[in-house]
């Protein structure tokens, strides 16, 4: 097409200039976001209780799993029973609450933080 109908976009200038004064880049970047699965991930090896909901389930509409935070990513919880020795891959969608057992960890710690 010509550009007319669907216009390039434009920036303001300056977009991309350094901040003002002594100010670095990485000091004014976020160190964290409170995603659940970062949260789930600081505490990897904490016992907790996970209660998910199956909307679309009659058997299984409501179900609490029991165990330790082995692993979490973008869209799952990996925990395990030590009792049992089940293990338990569970959805974050179908994900209500979680119960933890101990303190949770919100934040890393600031030696932890890759630059």
């Amino acid at each position: 097409m010509n550009g007319s109908y669907y216009p390039n976009p434009s920036f303001p200038s300056g977009a991309l200039e350094s901040p003002p004064g002594n100010i670095s880049i990485m000091s004014t970047l976020p160190i964290e976001q409170s995603y659940i699965e970062n949260i789930l991930r600081l505490n990897k090896g904490k016992r907790i209780n996970a209660y998910v909901s199956y909307p679309d389930s009659s058997a299984w509409q409501n179900k609490a799993y029991k165990g330790i935070i082995e692993e979490a990513g973008r869209d799952h919880l990996i925990i395990s029973d030590p009792e049992t020795g089940t293990w338990f891959l569970i959805r974050l969608i179908y994900l209500d609450y979680v119960e933890f057992m101990e303190k949770i960890n919100y934040e890393e710690p600031l030696s932890q933080i890759k630059v």
